[in-house]
């Protein structure tokens, strides 16, 4: 799906797959450009990903499909966007305890190939591993909106 999704100008963030029924995939994307993605977009990917669902068949029966900008509050899923947003508060959750701990808040110091890092209200820094981050999304705050409106502007 990435391939796909980059050939037309357009970066996958994260693909989700809820319920059991009749599953929703969930597919969540940014412009290549860093540029706002429009309802326009969505509707192009969603045909393009449906597309690709149809043919590669990779969910038995019924399935909805539901495409959608990853926001302002969006999730961490690349170290790209660690590094995007440096600087800015975020909370993460992990499979396998750090220091007797699985979830953490924080501002976002970025990441590697290895470790996404937190810096945390105490001041100390926690090293979160990619295998074992479950999940991690940044905190909407005036700052966030107000860095991302001023992004906007300037693409």
């Amino acid at each position: 799906m990435a391939p796909t999704l980059a050939g037309m100008g357009y970066e996958l963030v994260r693909i989700a797959i809820l319920g059991r029924e009749r599953p929703t995939v969930q597919v969540m994307a940014d412009r290549a450009d860093g540029t706002l993605i429009s309802v326009e977009d969505c509707e192009a990917i969603s045909h393009a990903v449906g597309a690709v669902m149809d043919v590669e068949d990779p969910i038995q029966g019924n399935w909805t499909l539901e495409v959608s900008s990853a926001g302002i509050d969006r999730p961490l899923t690349r170290r790209k966007d660690w590094n995007r947003f440096v600087g800015h508060r975020a909370r993460a959750e992990l499979a396998v305890p750090v220091a007797g701990q699985k979830r953490f808040s924080g501002v976002v110091l970025g990441a590697d190939e290895h470790v996404a890092r937190l810096r945390l209200d105490d001041g100390s820094e926690v090293a979160l591993p990619w295998p074992d981050l479950r999940r991690a999304k940044l905190v909407l705050t005036d700052a966030l909106i107000d860095a991302t409106a001023t992004q906007t502007k300037t693409n």
